[in-house]
């Protein structure tokens, strides 16, 4: 799938198709929604609408199959959608211009189970159709999918999430984000000073949408506030709750242990499915964060970032200096590797130069400390194109420069919630 310039209208048409009540100020005009219908639907948007409920299916809902009852059933069918996704245990946090389409596939290709999207902006995604083709793409293989939007208004937050519903298996509200842009927004984990507004975003969703709302926060101080938070959250209609197991003003996980224990106090106070974010580098780490949290699956970020093959099994070399039984897996893999990988999904699926910069930065940080150079060619690029990128790496190798990944002897199995290896 390649969203040029002049899909735009195509992509936006098929979100106005799904969801005609919804006008916007760039809809395109009615002989650019003809010349839309030219493209083949892998062109326009590359995705699977989730199907409806019909009648034998929405016995859980009131008046309106989009009307959650609260109570067992509303537990039930949270639970019902989780299994019938597979369970999945190894999951792609949200990373703002980060866990973009190319960035998901290539961690699904090594193991990831589910993915978010970056996080959205809910206003500018509803108001500004290039934001909405180049912020969010997807493709039929891309699922399950969390999209994830910040929002502070129960309509505006509506409006995006009736947009990507057709696209995704849960729509997810960021209430985590610590960083000072969420503070001068007004969203992220900032509105945990405000939880009737978050009461309302959830309930807006869950009240509206045909697929669930899941809810990704960061802990309180205190852990009675987090468990009263949790259940909130719960009984406003969220299906799914990501804990990260930091506060909002621990910012730095590499200074900061995620708190595991209160991520299991909220597994055991709530009765929907859990994920666990914090503290996942490798996958010794996932199997000890399920065992210690009961959680039903894990999230990581930054570590995928240096290393997409983490959830393979593979480790850099920071977590195994030391470590018996460990293996260079016979050479196979590098994040050289990883970065050509990346790149050719990037041809494949276009996303916005300053992502995969920064992708080339984070897998190719340890190289570049030992050929510093190649780092200084890299950021003297204004204008970036394959060419270059793929030079790059190969300058690299020419210089001699090689950081293998590393696996333990014993083959990876899948992780259960129990911490058991199969």
């Amino acid at each position: 799938m390649r969203l040029k310039p002049s899909s735009f209208p195509a992509t936006l048409s098929l979100f106005t198709k799904t969801n005609p009540s919804l006008t916007s100020p760039l809809s395109p005009t009615t002989s650019s929604m003809a010349a839309a219908a030219a493209f083949d639907d892998d062109d326009r948007f590359c995705s699977e609408p989730t199907q409806h409920p019909d009648q034998n299916q929405v016995d859980c809902y009131l008046g309106n199959p989009s009307g959650y009852l609260s109570g067992e059933c509303r537990i039930e069918r949270a639970w019902a959608h989780w299994k019938k996704l597979g369970q999945p245990k190894l999951i792609v946090a949200p990373m703002v211009d980060n866990s973009e389409l190319p960035f998901r596939m290539l961690c699904r290709k090594y193991g990831a189970e589910a993915a978010y999207t970056p996080m959205l902006h809910s206003r500018i995604f509803t108001e500004t159709e290039k934001y909405r083709c180049q912020e969010f793409t997807t493709c039929k293989e891309d699922r399950p999918l969390f999209v994830q939007f910040c929002a502070n208004d129960p309509d505006t937050l509506l409006e995006a999430a009736r947009r990507v519903e057709p696209y995704c298996d849960y729509v997810d509200i960021n209430l985590g984000c610590p960083q000072r842009i969420a503070r001068r927004g007004n969203y992220g984990a900032f509105l945990m000073d405000n939880l009737p507004l978050i009461k309302s975003l959830v309930e807006k969703l869950a009240l509206n949408l045909n697929v669930p709302v899941s809810c990704k926060i960061r802990i309180f101080p205190n852990l009675q506030d987090t468990i009263n938070y949790a259940k909130m959250l719960e009984d406003a209609g969220c299906s799914l709750l990501a804990v990260h197991g930091r506060t909002r003003d621990e910012k730095d996980g590499k200074k900061v242990r995620a708190n595991w224990s209160t991520i299991r106090a909220v597994k055991n106070a709530v009765r929907i499915p859990v994920l666990a974010n914090g503290n996942i580098r490798h996958m010794d780490d996932v199997a000890s964060c399920l065992e210690e949290t009961g959680a039903d699956g894990v999230l990581s970020a930054e570590s995928l970032l240096e290393n997409p093959a983490l959830f393979s099994g593979f480790q850099t070399a920071e977590w195994v200096l030391g470590c018996e039984g460990r293996n260079e897996e016979g050479g196979k893999l590098d994040q050289a590797d990883l970065v050509v990988e990346y790149l050719k999904l990037c041809e494949k699926y276009p996303v916005p130069w300053r992502m995969i910069r920064s992708h080339v930065h984070k897998l190719l940080g340890e190289w570049f400390r030992v050929q510093p150079g190649v780092r200084e060619d890299l950021n003297s690029q204004s204008i970036l194109t394959f060419e270059f990128l793929y030079g790059l790496v190969t300058r690299l190798r020419e210089l001699g420069v090689r950081i293998p990944l590393y696996t333990k002897d014993t083959p990876v199995g899948k992780i259960y919630a129990n911490g058991i290896g199969a």
